[in-house]
C-alpha cells in the first residue's frame, strides 16, 4: 500500500476512524486469520524478513541494506526478495539498476540492487526459489511480507520509527496497522526501533510483555557538502520528517520543502516547478536516493532536475554495531532446526 495515507491515520480528528472501525474490525479478523492458518512454503536457503507493524515509512529499506552488507561480510551470498511496488515486472526477475526503471521494477528495487542482487516478484514463493535454484543464493532478505504469510520464514524482525510509531493504533482503514497489534507481535521474533520519540512507546510495551527482544538503531547521514546550505529539500517517500531531520542532522538549512506521495512519479510541471522555485530563491535542490532512482531513465527534464539536486545519503547505525552479524546468525541458527531438526 503506498501513495498517500489519511491524515486521521497520524492525529488530529479521529471521527473517520471511528466509523470505520467495523470495516478494520472484518479486516483485522481477516490478516489475523491469514497469519495465523494461511500454509507458509519453505525454500532451501535462511530467510529473514524484514517487516512494519504499519504502512510504510518505518524504516526497512536502511535496515534491509545494512543486513545485506552484514550478511556479505559474514561470507554469504544474500539476495534480496522485493514484491516491487509500484512496478510492472510480474518477475520473477533479477532487477538491474544501470538498465531497469522504476516504472518496471519500482523505486525500492533498484536503491537495493546496487547493495546486493535484488530480485522482484509479485509472488514471493517463486522468487524465493528462484533465487536459491537460479541465482545462487545462500541467505534471502525479504523486504516486506511479513504479514503475507506466504513464504516460511526463519526470523521476523519488525521495524518502527520511533518518531512516528503506529499512529492512532487502529488497523486499515481505521489506521495504519497491517493487522492487529498482538497477533503481529505473535509472529515477530525481534522488534527493532529506530530513532528516538514517544510515539514508539505502545509498540515498545506490547513487545516486551509479548516476551520479544528489542533492539536499537538510528540513521545517520552520511558525509555531504550540505552544511549551511540554504536548501529546497523534496522527497516522495511515506515520512517526509525523517528526511527532514537527517537533512539538519547534516547541517543544511531547509528554506523551502515539497512533500509527495509515496512512490510519486514527478509529472513534468511539478519537476519545473522544482527547478524554477530553487533558482528563482537561490536555493539548493536536496532529495533522497529513492528519490532519485525514481527519476533516473524519465526523460531530458529528470535528467536536468537530478544534475541539478544534492542528494541526502543516511546509513542505518545498530547498537552495538555486532548486532547485524548477531541477526544473520540467528537467522540462519533458525533454518538449521527448521531445515534439520
Amino acid at each position: 500500500m503506498g501513495g498517500e495515507t489519511p491524515d486521521f491515520w497520524w492525529g488530529g480528528a479521529q471521527w473517520p476512524a471511528k466509523a470505520l472501525l467495523p470495516a478494520a474490525a472484518l479486516y483485522g479478523a481477516v490478516a489475523r486469520r491469514r497469519m495465523n492458518n494461511k500454509q507458509r512454503v519453505a525454500v532451501d536457503a535462511p530467510v529473514l524478513c524484514i517487516g512494519n507493524f504499519t504502512v510504510g515509512g518505518g524504516g526497512k529499506t536502511p535496515t534491509a541494506l545494512a543486513l545485506a552488507n552484514a550478511a556479505i561480510d559474514s561470507g554469504l551470498q544474500p539476495g534480496i526478495l522485493s514484491r516491487g511496488y509500484g512496478g510492472a515486472a510480474h518477475g520473477p526477475l533479477i532487477v538491474d539498476y544501470h538498465e531497469h526503471s522504476a516504472r518496471l521494477t519500482g523505486d525500492e528495487p533498484l536503491l537495493l540492487a546496487q547493495t546486493a542482487l535484488t530480485v522482484v516478484a509479485k509472488d514471493r514463493v517463486a522468487g524465493a526459489r528462484y533465487m536459491v535454484e537460479e541465482a545462487g543464493c545462500d541467505f534471502i532478505i525479504m523486504d516486506d511480507g511479513f504479514q503475507s504469510a506466504r513464504l516460511a520464514v526463519d526470523f521476523a524482525l519488525v521495524v518502527i520509527d520511533a518518531g512516528r510509531g503506529l499512529g492512532n493504533g487502529q488497523v486499515i482503514p481505521a489506521g495504519p496497522l497491517r493487522a492487529p497489534l498482538k497477533d503481529q507481535i505473535l509472529h515477530a521474533d525481534a522488534l527493532m526501533v529506530i530513532g528516538t520519540g514517544a510515539a514508539g512507546s505502545r509498540a515498545i510495551r506490547q513487545t516486551a510483555r509479548g516476551g520479544k527482544p528489542i533492539y536499537e538503531a538510528r540513521l545517520k547521514p552520511r558525509p555531504s557538502d550540505l552544511l549551511h546550505k540554504k536548501v529546497l529539500a523534496f522527497c516522495g517517500i511515506a515520512d517526509p520528517e525523517k528526511f527532514y531531520r537527517s537533512l539538519r542532522e547534516a547541517g543544511a538549512e531547509i528554506a523551502q520543502t515539497r512533500a509527495f506521495p509515496d512512490h510519486h512519479p514527478l509529472s513534468s510541471d511539478q519537476m519545473r516547478d522544482l527547478l524554477a522555485d530553487a533558482q528563482r530563491d537561490g536555493l539548493q535542490l536536496v532529495t533522497t536516493r529513492k528519490d532519485c532512482v525514481r527519476m533516473a531513465g524519465e526523460g531530458p527534464l529528470a535528467d536536468e532536475l537530478l544534475a541539478a539536486s544534492a542528494v541526502l545519503d543516511v546509513e542505518l547505525i545498530f547498537e552495538p554495531d555486532d548486532l547485524k552479524q548477531r541477526l544473520i546468525a540467528q537467522t540462519r541458527d533458525a533454518y538449521s532446526r527448521r531445515r534439520f531438526g
